[in-house]
């Protein structure tokens, strides 16, 4: 049972094994793609109701650039597809939509079309969904430290810099840290992903594949973070 005065404020998702679950039942990778998109679906509806702040989703890294030309360009068409069918439910919850990662490579048609998710939910006051499309970790610390150093030679910064200081130029400047994070498939690592935020990030690893993330597995995440103790190098 999960407990209604310790949810997470801020989860982060590595969504993984679409592929694995497809191939595994004789299908086209991509069939695992869409099917991801449900579980999307869901996973959003199920943590905005769970009273979960902040949801981050890993949906593009920049080293997924490295996949066949024909599964990239399907990818990116999920971002329409989703937001074509999911708007107004995120209207309704109102849910606001925040992208992390550079939009200079992506598609014009990704880029309108995260443009105008973002616009429609700006106002809206209740859980913020980020999407980490075309995001690394390495890539963004890298650019803060580059806007870091320009402002430091224009003269807006001066003396040491803090944590709380650089913390303001990465892409999740307006967040606390993930409190959890979960990762699906199996695989027991981050993957270049929000490697500073994750620093006392509580992790959660399953074998199921993405496609077959429920409630259930969600609240199973959430009820293990809520028996540990965050200690933060106190004793």
């Amino acid at each position: 049972m999960v407990l209604k005065d310790n949810i997470p404020y801020h989860v982060a998702i590595i969504m993984d094994g679409n592929g694995r679950w497809a191939v595994e039942k004789g299908l086209p990778r991509k069939e695992g793609h869409r099917h991801g998109v449900e579980t999307v679906r869901s996973v959003v509806r199920n943590s905005s109701e769970l009273g979960i702040k902040a949801l981050t989703l890993f949906a593009f890294s920049t080293e997924n650039w490295r996949r066949p030309v024909g599964e990239i360009n399907y990818l990116m068409g999920l971002p329409e597809i989703y937001f074509k069918s999911e708007l107004p439910e995120l209207m309704r919850n109102n849910v606001k939509v925040n992208l992390l990662g550079s939009k200079e490579k992506l598609p014009r048609k990704v880029q309108k079309t995260i443009d105008e998710g973002r616009e429609a939910t700006k106002n809206n006051t209740g859980m913020i969904l980020n999407f980490a499309l075309n995001y690394g970790a390495r890539t963004e610390i890298i650019r803060a430290v580059n806007r870091l150093i320009v402002d430091a030679k224009e003269g807006k910064i001066s003396g040491a810099v803090n944590e709380a200081a650089f913390e303001k130029y990465l892409y999740t400047a307006s967040l606390p840290d993930p409190d959890l994070l979960i990762r699906t498939s199996g695989e027991l690592r981050i993957s270049n992903f929000l490697l500073w935020q994750l620093a006392y990030s509580e992790l959660w690893f399953t074998d199921v594949y993405w496609p077959d993330f429920s409630k259930r597995h969600l609240l199973n995440a959430v009820y293990d973070y809520q028996q540990r103790k965050r200690r933060f190098g106190k004793v």
